[in-house]
């Protein structure tokens, strides 16, 4: 299932007042971002480009939650992604100041459960931060 939250519903979640979401956006705005980001296809058994997803890249030290940065095939950021352990979807745990990367403005979020795969094996959801409209998605679609 695939919950699509309106921009109303995503500025209630995304705030931007991590300090990593301040970096400037020239450090993440193309890939390969600057560190201490890496290429998850080089941490873990994964591709090096994710169909629906992208190019990912995460700083290995925020695993498994990210935020992990999407990339199209030209390397432009098109999102911020974080993989929360549904374990950890409770009412004793918070996830304050979800940032979009580099202060990036979110187009719109998009929620989904992931039954888990290399690097985060454990089921989760995802949160897609879009930098990007659900027209532009289409550039990681293959």
């Amino acid at each position: 299932m695939r919950l699509v939250l309106s921009l109303a519903g995503a500025a209630m979640l995304v705030s931007t007042t991590l300090a990593w979401a301040h970096e400037p956006v020239d450090a993440v705005a193309k890939s390969p971002p600057s560190e201490p980001y890496q290429q998850v296809s080089k941490l873990v058994k994964l591709p090096d480009f994710i169909p629906g997803l992208g190019q990912l890249f995460v700083d290995p030290k925020t695993l498994p939650a990210g935020p992990f940065l999407a990339y199209d095939h030209d390397g432009n950021l098109v999102s911020t992604i974080y993989m929360i352990p549904v374990a950890d979807l409770n009412p004793n745990k918070t996830f304050d100041d979800l940032g979009s990367a580099g202060g990036t403005v979110v187009d719109h979020v998009d929620i989904y459960y992931n039954a888990g795969h290399p690097g985060v094996e454990v089921p989760h959801a995802h949160f897609i931060l879009w930098h990007v409209s659900p027209d532009e998605e289409a550039r990681v679609a293959e």
